[in-house]
């Protein structure tokens, strides 16, 4: 049976404080009406200085699922349906980070729980909250679109245990194209490099295509979604969290010094964008969704297609490259 307070304070926990959980607890201790009740992490040290950090009690697992109404899960992928299972069959409502699960029978799984049990599981595909992209998916709608590229890149990172780019990195992306686009593909290639630390992948959508990179071997940090439509060309900057839609491109000649020169100028549009941290946005909709009892923002069924869609291009990398296209069901 769920647990959703009608007036008092929503009791939040975090399980698991590595970096990502840490987050998750800072942004709990600071939203209104919400009291970070407890974090729970097997490693008892991190537990006690991030509780102490943020003014709350280290605690057993056990006591975790006693003393909250909603929970975030942030454990390594393989943790997640038991963890989440577990958390759903006491009553708590969950917000687990990407993916939602290792495989697709468990994602699935778990979202036959949560609906019998009555709980919001929302999956944190946490840039579906980013204002930048909120505003490109306000625009879409309106728009003849023809492609979509996105690169999600940096250089290596100094940690052990680093799964591959496309179920660390492209998986976003991936949500992102699949909401904006409101389906799955069609068809795929892949291909990969760098021991699983680079991918590409061309994904069809119907008449849409979609070019996704991701990489850990760039010395650059990279994070950009471009929208190619029979009216406009829509940049988006992840990071600087702006965006520009280029309008009425065209081509003249002009004379400068008695020369002839070519030049192509088009009309550049920068919409307003509400800037603000993604991840407090993705709190406050999952607080939201479990006050009001509504649906949240990216559902299970949303990370379960995102998975899918991971696995797919994944198989493909790991194929012989001769085998370069997959039908995705």
């Amino acid at each position: 049976m769920s647990r959703t307070p009608a007036s008092r304070p929503i009791r939040a926990g975090v399980i698991g404080v590595g970096s990502m959980g840490e987050n998750h607890a800072r942004v709990y201790s600071e939203l209104q009406n919400v009291d970070l009740a407890c974090i729970t992490d097997h490693d008892e040290a991190i537990a006690r200085r991030v509780a102490d950090e943020y003014g709350t009690e280290a605690v057993e697992f056990e006591t975790a699922l006693d003393r909250c109404d909603v929970v975030t899960v942030a454990v390594p992928t393989q943790a997640h349906y038991d963890v989440v299972s577990n958390c759903l069959a006491a009553g708590l409502h969950v917000l687990v980070e990407k993916p939602i699960a290792e495989t697709t029978e468990q994602g699935r799984a778990l979202a036959e729980q949560a609906d019998r049990e009555g709980v919001v599981l929302q999956v944190g595909h946490i840039e579906r909250f980013n204002p930048a992209v909120q505003t490109v998916t306000d625009l879409i709608d309106d728009l003849d679109v023809i492609s979509l590229e996105a690169e999600r890149l940096g250089p290596p990172l100094d940690r052990d245990g680093l799964g591959n780019v496309v179920s660390d990195l492209m998986v976003h992306d991936i949500d992102v194209v699949g909401s904006m686009l409101g389906s799955q593909p069609e068809s795929m290639t892949a291909m990969g490099a760098e021991n699983g630390q680079y991918a590409t992948t061309t994904m069809q959508y119907g008449d849409v295509v979609a070019s996704l990179t991701a990489s850990r071997v760039t010395q650059k940090k990279v994070r950009k979604l471009t929208v190619t439509a029979r009216e406009c060309l829509v940049e988006v900057d992840y990071l600087e969290q702006s965006v520009l839609i280029h309008r009425n491109s065209y081509p003249e000649y002009v004379v400068d010094d008695g020369k002839r020169r070519y030049r192509h100028e088009s009309v550049i549009e920068r919409p307003r964008v509400d800037n603000g941290e993604p991840l407090r946005h993705e709190l406050e909709a999952f607080v939201e969704a479990v006050r009001t009892g509504s649906e949240p923002i990216v559902t299970a069924e949303d990370g379960i297609e995102a998975l899918e869609t991971v696995k797919a291009v994944e198989e493909l990398i790991g194929e012989d490259v001769h085998k370069t296209e997959v039908q995705v069901q």
